[in-house]
């Protein structure tokens, strides 16, 4: 009885490989194509006959992505990064932990280019309560730094994060210096998209936050009139809803990470975006004006 079922199952198995494959080749009788233009437009034909979902030609569109981009286009930048000083005592690392609602951390030494090591959150765990507290040193809980440079290529970061089981990288540019982080987590939404969890509904609460350097971090999501109400501007919102609505639209195009547009006397930085949308902006007033002293919540 058990040798029928397992016939069964792999008969199903066969028919529905070969089903899968049958299609494939259904979207590839247009042609050979002869580049990357090629092989995306017969996805996207695909996608328009029903033979390939929309998410799944999304997908196979960010891997071809991914094989292309460097850490550079991804990473977190340095003045964004959340790190904990080697310094600090333990309640001030359960403060940034809790505030930040990370899993992992950078630990610095004297400046942000000196890290010491990445600090898990779960490892301050047995140090919280009882005679762990005595005996808390950071230094002894601290697990190695992974070091890529800027230029690295996704892909190979990808495997290089499977294969170390590494889960965050610091970012360093050409003269050893860091330039940022970049998590495994920063690739694979690369590749599906925004990846939210149980921790980004309170991160929304924030849709703009003040940095050391004197910029902003904005979500693409801010609300036109919100952006309006802590700068003292006057934005439009009569086309467009959101910030990031607006920034697309004077882009005239999706832009990717990194670039840039001066608009309304703000310098608008792209800082997170992928083939579908923005999703966080750096925004800079060019004139030098005053900005408000604390970040109201939404």
């Amino acid at each position: 009885m058990n040798d029928d079922r397992s016939s069964r199952a792999a008969a199903n198995e066969g028919r529905q490989a070969m089903t899968w494959l049958e299609r494939i080749g259904q979207a590839l009788q247009g042609g050979e194509p002869k580049d990357k233009d090629d092989i995306l437009q017969i996805l996207r034909d695909a996608s328009s006959r029903d033979i390939l979902s929309h998410d799944a030609v999304s997908m196979i569109h960010g891997v071809l992505q991914v094989a292309e981009m460097q850490v550079r286009d991804i990473m977190i930048p340095r003045s964004q990064m959340v790190v904990l000083s080697r310094d600090g005592s333990l309640d001030e690392f359960v403060t940034i932990i809790n505030d930040s609602a990370h899993s992992r951390f950078p630990v610095i030494g004297e400046n942000r280019d000196e890290v010491l090591g990445i600090l898990l959150a779960k490892d301050l765990l047995p140090y919280t309560s009882g005679s762990g507290r005595e005996r808390f040193d950071i230094r002894e809980i601290l697990r190695p730094a992974f070091v890529v440079p800027e230029s690295k290529r996704l892909n190979t970061l990808l495997t290089d994060f499977r294969t170390s089981r590494n889960h965050m990288a610091i970012v360093v540019d050409e003269y050893g210096g860091v330039a940022g982080l970049v998590t495994i987590e920063d690739v694979l939404e690369e590749i599906v998209g925004d990846i939210e969890d149980e921790h980004d509904v309170e991160e929304d609460e924030h849709f703009i936050l003040a940095n050391d350097d004197g910029t902003f971090s904005v979500k693409a999501l801010t609300s036109v009139e919100e952006f309006n109400e802590y700068f003292d501007c006057d934005f439009s919102d009569e086309e467009f809803d959101t910030i990031g609505g607006l920034i697309l639209g004077a882009f005239g195009r999706l832009p990717k990470r990194g670039e840039s547009i001066e608009l309304g006397g703000f310098l608008f930085n792209v800082v997170r975006a992928d083939n579908r949308r923005i999703y966080h902006l750096e925004a800079q007033r060019c004139d030098g004006g005053n900005v408000p002293d604390e970040t109201p919540q939404v």
